[in-house]
């Protein structure tokens, strides 16, 4: 954070002070003997005969520390973690390779992985034998307490040590096939490009935007491969391809995951209406989606997404950086955090009362329609039920129908929206603010840089180009280690930590946007050179990139991540600068690289090109380029598999009317009618690779709001085998509805609508969801 939180006299000082990392210094005075990621360490556990507690988090995550709070600050459970372990914390922004080994660990244990990550080692060759994440001090949340676990698991070492070093090595060998292993080339081509996008436009959610259910991320990275793919498909796909697209930047655009006041995006948002967030800000989430909202506007002609690309920058530059510097001189921060005196969002949140003390009294009335106050509260903070409700602010649609709305025109209410803003936001920052991460983090950087740059050419924004020239030089110069290597991150004037692939491939990328945009030939020859000094670091083979370095002794693998989460994998990033210098550079050689690049991710694509979406990327970008390619590579041909029939399925329900109020829910029955050979996705499809790119089966609201809908959704059945198996519903279904009354909850104003939602499959492919209305007209009390 900005400072961490310290007493004039601390009762504890751990090996952690001397660390640059807000986050552990945030851990410094626990009464836990935390000790940094290092030999000694390891040395330590090994002498003493006891395994290592890893515990990986970051400064912004409210689990973190929440479990800080109940465990870390705890002296009788630090008696246990200091008697039976050595005790290490981990900044995983830091060292995303380490958290990467460890997570993959965690979800091959647990089936699911999150932060905090709590991971138990043994010493010798750091293999992990136990994983979990945040733990409560007590048994509850069908978890056993921390206490239970470390006494637990100290007897298993000490008790079952070869029960334990079994099981460590069975899990590095499934962690090691998972994120390591180098695979054979195949042919790629049309088809893939085909599958990534029939398969983005099933997972679509045609209601709300966005791709998948709650909770809803924002997934930037989904958007910018169907904005590749749109010029080099039929007219039909490309028309989905835009709604798809502008659907999901309108909701988001216009929910409570955009910072409706102060610009900017939360983390994610924890229902499917994209209205209420997590309200962590992360750059690296900011700077991709400031370059998507640019590129769309400039695709689109939408001059809303160029205003949300504008103030998302002005955002940035505003709270993200050193005010005492220029933009970008001494790079930006990393995040903000979600919780203000351990209160979820309390610097975001408004009630009636608020917005008339900060506004005259016609502004307030307006904002308080136009905002959303008027319809009720949206936002009850789960973890402490006992204070009042409140409203994240949103816009019922786009701000030109709501202008439309008001009688208005769109630049009239622009201008006075803005002028409420400047005076909420100048109302919200004499609240306590949420923390800040200052740390400087490499590749988050560069994903900022690609984002102002874009922006900076779209919206004619010099500024914004030169913020993004200083952060490029900032980098270059100063985000250096002792050895004058390109460091990962920077705080307080240090630099010590490697840059991984991700840094160097996000880095190049952020570079050739600025070279190509500001036209800079100058640029060219440190482009080149870190070019060849990726190669030389992280290239095992032509065309295969690691994340790491090949002397990293303190990790059990050398990890090769290739897929696209939050932040892009930096093989895939290498694969798309690759595939753009073809059409930049003149000489072959950026060809035959670029090609066993592709060559290096192509069985990763034919597999599940979505979960590689920027290597799927490169092999469109290349695609355009054939001509140029020529004989260098052979690519794959369209595919031939017929489209499946429309979704045989029959609805029903058992009432036709029904109502709801206070105290007062009301239910029905629905049922499904499947025909053969079909089958439609299970509510829980289960946790299997097929499974996250599948609709399951939904009932909510489609329209309006005002009520919570919830079911008890049959089980299913398992269908298919391995990675491909997801549970199903065959033949006929029925389960019961519940309806509660639920004041400001649902997708837009008005009458709330009942919808089901569902995906049909056969033996061999899937259609595209489809969202039914339920024939029940519902009325509220």
């Amino acid at each position: 954070m900005d400072s961490p939180t310290t007493t004039s006299d601390p009762k504890h000082t751990n090996e952690l002070i001397h660390s640059t990392s807000p986050y552990l210094l945030q851990h410094a005075h626990n009464p836990v003997d935390w000790r940094l990621w290092s030999d000694e360490a390891f040395a330590e556990a090994r002498e003493r005969d006891v395994p290592v507690f890893l515990s990986i988090g970051y400064s912004t995550c409210y689990w973190c520390h929440v479990m800080e709070r109940e465990s870390f600050e705890s002296e009788a459970i630090a008696k246990i973690m200091n008697e039976h372990f050595v005790c290490i914390k981990l900044d995983r922004e830091e060292h995303p390779e380490i958290d990467e080994l460890y997570m993959a660990a965690t979800t091959i244990m647990t089936g699911s992985g999150g932060w905090p990550m709590s991971v138990f080692l043994e010493p010798e060759k750091r293999k992990p034998f136990w994983c979990g994440t945040y733990f409560p001090p007590e048994p509850m949340y069908n978890r056993p307490s921390f206490p239970q676990v470390l006494q637990s698991l100290a007897s298993a070492y000490k008790d079952k040590r070869d029960e334990v070093l079994e099981q460590s090595d069975a899990l590095a060998a499934a962690v090691a096939e998972q994120v390591s292993t180098q695979q054979q080339p195949v042919q790629v081509g049309a088809k893939h490009i085909q599958a990534s996008v029939s398969g983005l436009l099933r997972m679509f959610d045609r209601i709300n935007g966005g791709f998948g259910s709650a909770p809803k991320f924002p997934q930037p990275v989904f958007m910018e491969l169907l904005l590749d793919a749109r010029s080099i498909v039929d007219a039909d796909t490309k028309a989905a391809i835009d709604q798809s697209v502008k659907l999901t930047l309108d909701r988001m655009g216009i929910g409570g995951i955009f910072d409706q006041v102060g610009g900017g995006f939360h983390r994610y948002s924890v229902d499917e209406f994209w209205l209420v967030p997590h309200f962590e800000k992360m750059l690296y989430d900011n700077g991709q989606l400031l370059h998507l909202y640019a590129r769309a506007a400039e695709v689109y002609g939408d001059e809303f997404y160029g205003r949300i690309a504008r103030r998302t920058a002005e955002y940035v530059l505003r709270e993200m950086r050193d005010p005492s510097s220029d933009p970008g001189t001494t790079g930006f921060y990393s995040a903000q955090d979600a919780e203000v005196n351990h209160r979820e969002g309390q610097n975001y949140l408004w009630n009636k009362e608020e917005i008339r003390a900060a506004l005259d009294s016609v502004d307030a009335e307006f904002a308080i329609r136009v905002y959303g106050l008027d319809a009720g509260t949206n936002f009850k903070d789960p973890h402490h039920p006992n204070e009042p409700a409140s409203n994240v602010l949103r816009l019922d649609k786009r701000p030109e129908l709501v202008a439309a709305d008001l009688g208005m025109s769109s630049e009239s209410f622009l201008e006075r929206l803005d002028r409420i803003n400047d005076a909420l936001y100048l109302e919200r920052s004499k609240r306590d603010q949420p923390g800040t991460d200052d740390k400087v983090v490499c590749s988050w950087n560069a994903m900022l840089v690609s984002g102002l740059v874009r922006a900076g050419v779209v919206l004619n924004e010099r500024s914004f180009i030169e913020a993004a020239r200083h952060a490029v030089g900032f980098m270059l110069k100063t985000l250096r280690t002792p050895d004058g290597d390109l460091s990962r991150s920077w705080r307080a004037h240090k630099s010590e930590i490697a840059a991984g692939l991700e840094d160097h491939a996000m880095l190049l990328s952020a570079m050739i946007d600025l070279a190509v945009a500001d036209n800079d030939d100058s640029l060219w020859t440190d482009i080149e050179r870190l070019f060849i000094t990726t190669r030389e670091l992280f290239e095992s083979a032509p065309g295969v990139f690691h994340d790491t370095r090949a002397d990293r002794a303190d990790l059990f693998i050398r990890p090769r991540s290739l897929h696209d989460g939050a932040t892009p994998s930096g093989v895939g990033m290498m694969s798309l600068n690759y595939a753009r210098m073809i059409g930049i550079a003149s000489e072959d050689r950026w060809v035959e690289w670029s090609v066993q690049t592709l060559q290096g991710v192509s069985s990763s694509i034919a597999s599940n090109p979505i979960s590689v979406a920027n290597s799927t990327r490169a092999l469109i970008s290349m695609m355009k380029d054939r001509e140029r390619i020529g004989s260098a590579y052979d690519f794959a041909g369209a595919s031939d598999t017929p489209t499946p029939p429309a979704n045989p399925v029959s609805v029903y329900v058992s009432e036709d009317q029904i109502s709801v109020g206070e105290d007062a829910p009301a239910s029905f029955s629905v049922a499904l009618e499947i025909d053969e050979p079909f089958h439609i996705v299970a509510a829980d499809p289960g946790a299997s690779e097929a499974s996250k790119s599948l609709i399951p089966l939904r009932v909510g609201l489609i329209e309006g709001q005002g009520v919570a809908v919830y079911a008890e959704y049959p089980e299913g059945e398992a269908f298919g085998e391995g990675d491909q198996r997801i549970n199903v519903h065959h033949g006929r279904i029925e389960f019961e509805v519940a309806i509660e009354k639920a004041d400001g909850i649902g997708p837009t104003p008005g009458d709330p609508v009942l919808g089901i939602t569902f995906q049909t499959c056969n033996q061999t492919q899937c259609t595209a969801p489809v969202t039914v209305r339920l024939p029940v007209e519902l009325t509220i009390k």
